[in-house]
């Protein structure tokens, strides 16, 4: 099984992309991660919105086709614990299916990445930048490996 991570958005902070180096690094061997920076689509002084959106959904579903079962990361999305994650790791895994996740832009989703998607995240009730959103999700899937492994990293 493979992961990738579809994320709107190429400049990040130097600490955002060796925070998620490292935990895409650690998930080598369990669940390779890959991520596919897409360019934020232009905003006008108008704030045009739903034509950025527009332009981004067609970039993430380009890119996200024929990766796996896609989770769109919304703020409205569902909540799920830590060892909640890891049983639906393992079952995702059991049934050899890859995984794509995908991270909007600054004005979120458009409504064909919502439909298309088999389901949508939310990592936190908090509102969080999009890098850390990369960091936390990579944490949390090595995490979720981790216990699957009877390793000592997940320790609550």
């Amino acid at each position: 099984m493979r992961a990738t991570l579809v994320a709107v958005g190429t400049r990040q902070p130097a600490w955002v992309d060796a925070g998620f180096r490292d935990y895409a690094r650690r998930l080598q061997t369990t669940l390779p991660l890959e991520l596919i920076e897409l360019e934020t689509a232009p905003r006008s002084k108008s704030g045009d919105a739903a034509r950025a959106r527009a332009g981004e959904a067609r970039a993430i579903l380009a890119a996200v086709a024929g990766r796996g079962h896609l989770v769109a990361l919304d703020e409205r999305g569902r909540l799920r614990s830590t060892r909640e994650l890891a049983q639906w790791l393992e079952k995702r895994r059991q049934m050899g299916e890859n995984l794509c996740f995908a991270i909007g832009g600054p004005d979120g989703f458009a409504p064909e990445v919502l439909q298309k998607s088999g389901e949508q995240w939310s990592l936190s009730p908090l509102t969080l930048p999009h890098g850390l959103v990369r960091v936390l999700l990579a944490e949390q899937l090595y995490r979720a490996s981790s216990l699957l492994a009877g390793h000592p990293y997940h320790r609550a």
